[in-house]
C-alpha cells in the first residue's frame, strides 16, 4: 500500500509564502515523476508544477517565477515552495506521483488526500 501525506497548507495573507511537503511512503521500488495539483471551489484539477526523479521542472504558466518544486529522492518527498500568494491560489492542493512497486511492475499513478491553502487577509 502506497500513501502520499501532504503538510504544510494553511492560511496565509497576500503577499506570503508556504512551503508544501509530500512524503511517499510504504514499499517503493522507484518513483518517476512527481507533481503538484490544485483544485479551486467549481474548478477543474489543474497542474501546478512537475518535477522528473532527474529534476527537470515543469510549470503552470501563472505558478513561474513565483513558485518552486523541488524533491529529495532519498527521502522520497516533494516540496513546493509557494511565494507571492495571491487570493486566487486559494485551493486544495494534492500530490502526485509515478510510483513503481517492483522492478516489474507498471507504474502507477499515486494521490494524496489533499492540503488546503488559503490565501486571505
Amino acid at each position: 500500500q502506497v500513501q502520499l501525506v501532504e503538510s504544510g497548507g494553511g492560511l496565509v495573507q497576500p503577499g506570503g509564502s508556504l512551503r508544501l511537503s509530500c512524503a511517499a511512503s510504504g514499499n517503493i521500488f522507484s518513483i518517476n515523476d512527481m507533481g503538484w495539483y490544485r483544485q479551486a471551489p467549481g474548478k477543474e484539477r489543474e497542474l501546478v508544477a512537475r518535477i522528473t526523479g532527474g529534476g527537470i521542472t515543469n510549470y503552470a504558466d501563472s505558478m513561474k517565477g513565483r513558485f518552486t518544486i523541488s524533491r529529495d529522492n532519498a527521502k522520497e518527498t516533494v516540496y513546493l515552495q509557494m511565494n507571492s500568494l495571491e487570493p486566487e491560489d486559494t485551493a486544495v492542493y494534492f500530490c502526485n506521483a509515478q510510483i513503481r512497486l517492483r522492478v516489474w511492475s507498471a507504474l502507477e499513478n499515486a494521490w494524496g488526500q489533499g492540503t488546503q491553502v488559503t490565501i486571505s487577509s
